[in-house]
């Protein structure tokens, strides 16, 4: 099979455990970017955050982010934005606020969360990193449910940390039932994802492919994370990182090496250098476009 799109997870796949991406990483999209293949990164951070990440490895097609539901290569022109309307955030967050968590609206304008002291010390750090750029406005509110009363946002996405695993899952279940104009993504045990429904990491790549005239087919998709199995299982090539969860690893066609053992840049050089430039497949009409 010849592969045209490489899709990447960004947290515990491009990135190790400390927060960097080694030079072999940059050194291997540099390489299957050299032969004509698209690359992307699929994530459920904000835009910004995936942008800085996207930058640094000289990515420049749009990157589906905030699980899906904001797809752009720039602010000022997205490709897809999937929004959750005034009214259901106002509901959630109120609904969220009766339970010991920490709340938080993405745009890719900005964050807004709620005081919530997060006692959980790894937790507190996600909450502080997902938002990445210094240029990013993040600010935090005593009360949102009151600040939205005042000021209405329409987030693509809200990340709620847990420091109970029950308190997750009873919410999870409440809302399922009580809403049908959105879906919770289970991140981790702790970590919950609201979007608007039809969002998705799949459904934004798949979008993404049909802009492009690429199929689900002819993508090879690497990630870590419970949310990454549906895209792993419908790719050409699904393939789950060394460090992920055994539920990722049998939904995959093929395993690589960790994220601190550079697994992105193993995978790449075991396949990708067996196929030819993308440009040379047109010449010899291998490939029709």
């Amino acid at each position: 099979m010849i592969y045209r799109l490489l899709a990447l997870n960004i947290d515990g796949t491009l990135l190790q455990t400390n927060g960097k991406i080694h030079r072999s990483t940059k050194e291997a999209i540099e390489y299957v970017q050299q032969k004509g293949i698209y690359v992307t990164l699929v994530t459920s951070r904000s835009f910004p955050s995936a942008k800085k990440v996207a930058k640094a490895l000289k990515i420049k097609a749009p990157l589906v982010t905030n699980q899906g539901a904001y797809i752009a290569s720039s602010e000022e022109k997205p490709v897809f934005v999937k929004r959750i309307n005034e009214n259901l955030t106002y509901d959630t967050v109120r609904f969220f606020e009766a339970l010991p968590c920490q709340i938080r609206l993405v745009h890719e304008q900005f964050s807004l969360a709620n005081k919530f002291k997060i006692h959980n010390e790894l937790l507190a750090k996600t909450v502080f990193t997902t938002g990445d750029p210094m240029f990013y406005s993040q600010q935090f509110v005593n009360s949102l449910s009151e600040y939205l009363h005042e000021n209405p946002v329409t987030p693509s996405k809200i990340e709620v940390y847990f420091e109970a695993e029950r308190d997750l899952k009873d919410a999870k279940e409440a809302l399922e039932k009580m809403y049908t104009e959105i879906e919770t993504i289970e991140l981790d045990p702790l970590r919950l994802d609201i979007v608007s429904t039809g969002a998705s990491k799949l459904n934004g790549l798949t979008y993404l492919g049909s802009q492009l005239g690429i199929k689900l087919r002819e993508m090879v998709y690497i990630g870590d994370g419970l949310d990454d199995i549906p895209l792993i299982e419908a790719a050409g090539l699904g393939v789950s990182m060394g460090n992920a969860p055994f539920p990722v690893k049998k939904a995959s066609d093929w395993l690589t090496r960790s994220e601190n053992e550079h697994g992105v840049a193993y995978m790449v050089k075991e396949h990708f250098r067996k196929q030819q430039p993308i440009e040379f497949l047109r010449k010899m009409k291998i490939i029709k476009r």
